[in-house]
């Protein structure tokens, strides 16, 4: 395989292991991606990490994935409750969308109960914590490789 699988985590998960570590824990977005890394290697799979607060980027990163990644892992924090526009990118991106949640949404405000990116994806991981991660990318390896 000659394409990454490209991760992509939205606003705040920048600040993981500081914000709410109750919640989300304190593993830091640098841990996170350090164990994907290794994961990764051992999978025989590329890997390209990418966090953004701005909606705009994450539909850029997106878009670019369209010739460039041979899928996607994102976790869209709170734009998966509100960004349509995510959704739009991801339906124009072909290969396969798996959305990962440190925390189980479903357990949470009534408002975090949907995400628009679950239309789009394959599979969703939420409430594994920082594992959900490593259970995508898996799963991810599984499908791209096959």
């Amino acid at each position: 395989m000659t394409q990454p699988i490209l991760v992509l985590n939205g606003p705040n998960l920048n600040l993981l292991g500081l914000r709410q570590p109750e919640i989300y824990g304190r593993e830091t977005l640098g841990d996170v991606e350090a164990a994907l890394g290794r994961l990764a290697t051992e999978l025989g799979v590329g890997l390209d990490c990418r966090q953004s607060n701005h909606e705009g980027a994450l539909v850029d990163w997106i878009q670019g994935a369209r010739d460039a990644a041979a899928g996607i892992i994102i976790n869209p924090g709170a734009y998966s409750h509100t960004s349509v526009a995510i959704l739009d990118a991801l339906n124009a991106f072909e290969g396969p969308v798996l959305e990962v949640h440190i925390s189980n949404i479903h357990k949470r405000e009534v408002f975090r109960h949907h995400s628009f990116v679950s239309a789009r994806a394959e599979g969703v991981i939420a409430g594994f914590g920082t594992e959900g991660y490593l259970l995508a990318l898996r799963r991810m390896a599984s499908l791209v490789q096959s």
